[in-house]
């Protein structure tokens, strides 16, 4: 590929270098190669089921640990699409027309139950409900999402309103997370580390917003916050192409870079020094009267990650001394009944020092625990048995988009998946001799995903790097657990907000 000197400028000004695009050009040009899944996880088969009478065990080691926990919070999305058909419907409707749309309809009339309302009401002089009787919609949604009202539909989700307390009181999603953080993520000098990942645009606000409420849950769990931000690096950029797989041009005659979506994040996640790392999305928060259920499940699924790594970390150990086939037998049955990795398929053949080599290779890696609800209809990728390119068998988290549908025994082996992915993940992050793992390292580049845009007019292609959950923690030691679908609440359109978890 020629790139003009202007062009190699743009890349450099970016943080990124030429072999990195002609590496994604050339993804461009061969596509992705669909995930060989081979079986849904299920519970007992992938899933480790949940026991009730196990999770105090797992909260107490977790509660037994002294390491430095952090909690990651990717915080930069938008709250525009919450309101995709309220700003559809602001854009159509004349006043004194019926509403056709049960959701708007359903918005509108239970608009007093939002925690925003008094927000809502207080900014436009108590107009409200004479506005609701007249159906004088447009002009309440302009007061809601336009910059000249509240900005709801120009907002990050993190800085809005989500729940109401019977106090009077409301709170953000910011807040829930930081009340998670005092509960779980505190250390034993009760200093709470979180983490967000926000656009730059929005740091300001984030920052203002928590300086204004930190001390208040501060006092209230007799913690300090650390708290850091940091956004998508232009560096994780991808280009764009055009449909003949060449670099578009925007009309400056520049090249057009988009971000690389949530994998990007992987970096950020890098560049953490910690332990062990929390991730949960910012509209995934739930009232008080939920909350000990999520905080229970969150320390029980770090206490099953470093039940693993104790494990990991003592086989490791051991082969670093002499070994005979009773280590490697032993290390089989853990591979595949505790890890759930199934070796190559020649794997019996190899030698001793080859199969040192390569159970060494697949346990110094980082550590995962996931946690997976049954599946109750809500979008989202799921937990599989796949194969590697090197012929090893794994568990992974696999999106539709990955999965050859086509394929009539691979949409079969979809089609009976149990359980989802809520994005509910405690990540172990040191080597067992106390290193920091380099994260990017444990990476597969050949799971990312095509998407067909467009800009000025012209159909393009553009590209996401593998997914954070998915690719980016390709090769990192996996352990799924079923958590209760109570602790799984995201909010992806305002309307969620109605339902009874989130009142």
């Amino acid at each position: 590929m020629n790139f003009s000197e202007q062009d190699l400028l743009q890349i450099r000004e970016r943080g990124s270098d030429v072999a990195t695009i002609e590496e994604q050009i050339e993804h461009f040009r061969q596509g992705f190669p669909f995930m060989d899944i081979l079986k849904p996880a299920t519970l007992g088969a992938g899933i480790v089921p949940d026991r009730p009478d196990s999770l105090e065990a797992y909260i107490q080691k977790y509660r037994s640990a002294p390491l430095k926990a952090v909690k990651f919070v990717p915080a930069s999305g938008a709250a525009s699409r919450m309101f995709k058909e309220l700003f559809a419907f602001q854009d159509e409707y004349q006043d004194g027309e019926a509403i056709g749309s049960k959701a708007i309809q359903k918005f509108f009339t239970e608009l007093s139950k939002f925690a925003f309302y008094e927000d809502l009401e207080e900014a436009h002089g108590g107009w409200l409900p004479d506005a609701i009787k007249e159906k004088k919609y447009v002009e309440i949604l302009q007061a809601l999402l336009s910059e000249e009202g509240l900005n709801y539909g120009g907002l990050p989700k993190g800085l809005l309103k989500f729940h109401r307390y019977l106090d009077d009181t409301s709170r953000t999603p910011v807040e829930e997370h930081l009340m998670e953080g005092a509960n779980y993520a505190q250390n034993v000098q009760k200093v709470v580390h979180l983490h967000f990942t926000v656009s730059p645009e929005h740091q300001a606000k984030f920052e203002e917003h928590i300086r204004a409420v930190s001390s208040k849950y501060e006092e209230k769990f007799g913690v300090t916050f650390g708290i850091e931000f940091s956004e998508q690096k232009p560096s994780t950029d991808t280009i764009a192409v055009d449909m003949e797989n060449l670099p578009f041009r925007q009309k400056d005659g520049s090249l057009l870079f988009r971000p690389g979506g949530h994998g990007a994040l992987i970096e950020n996640l890098n560049d953490i020094d910690a332990d062990l790392i929390f991730i949960k999305n910012i509209d995934n928060v739930v009232p008080d009267n939920l909350k000990p259920i999520t905080y229970d499940y969150k320390k029980a699924l770090a206490g099953v990650a470093l039940r693993y790594q104790e494990l990991i970390f003592g086989y490791l150990e051991r082969l670093e001394m002499p070994t005979n086939e009773n280590l490697i037998n032993e290390l089989q049955d853990f591979f595949e009944n505790d890890l759930c990795i199934l070796p190559p398929t020649d794997f019996d053949s190899r030698t001793i020092t080859e199969k040192v080599d390569y159970f060494r290779t697949k346990l110094n890696r980082p550590i995962r625990a996931c946690g997976m609800v049954r599946n109750e209809g809500e979008p989202g990728g799921g937990p599989f048995w796949t194969k590697e390119t090197d012929g090893t068998v794994s568990l992974q988290i696999v999106e539709t988009a990955q999965i050859d549908t086509k394929n009539p025994e691979k949409k079969a082996i979809m089609e009976k998946s149990t359980h989802f992915n809520p994005v509910d993940l405690v990540c172990l992050v040191k080597d067992y001799q106390g290193n920091k793992f380099d994260l990017i390292s444990f990476r597969d580049p050949q799971t990312g995903f095509i998407s067909y845009k467009s800009s000025d007019g012209k159909d393009l292609k553009a590209q996401e790097l593998p997914g954070l959950w998915n690719g980016a923690m390709a090769n990192w030691n996996t352990i799924f657990l079923e958590v209760p679908i109570l602790t799984f609440n995201p909010v992806k359109t305002v309307n969620d907000l109605l339902k009874p978890q989130h009142q």
